[in-house]
């Protein structure tokens, strides 16, 4: 399983330092609804990193999907919008609460 980022120029250029392979750069909303689904469906996805403003120009269909989703887990990172529990991200794809 792979590590994958979305999102601008800015959010994704420490994740490419750092090695990161699946890197996808959307310069604009238009282009990240798109790209969200593509890497949903990406079977070697195994955790997407989104910024929280991100998450929050996706529609609300799209929103729930990715809240629901357990394979890709999907983080998100800064922002104002909704922020993800990764420990509840943790605890639901891999079905136990590891800090317990």
């Amino acid at each position: 399983m792979e590590l994958a980022v979305v999102g601008s120029s800015e959010f994704v250029t420490g994740f490419r330092l750092a090695g990161i392979k699946k890197i996808f750069e959307v310069n604009n909303h238009i282009e990240l609804e798109p790209t969200v689904k593509k890497v949903l469906e990406d079977r070697d996805i195994g955790i997407l990193v989104l910024h929280g403003d991100d998450l929050s120009k996706l529609p609300e269909m799209l929103r729930n999907t990715i809240n629901e989703s357990v394979e890709p887990t999907v983080v998100t990172l800064g922002g104002s919008g909704q922020s993800s529990n990764l420990r509840q991200k943790i605890k639901q794809s891999v079905g136990v609460d590891l800090w317990k």
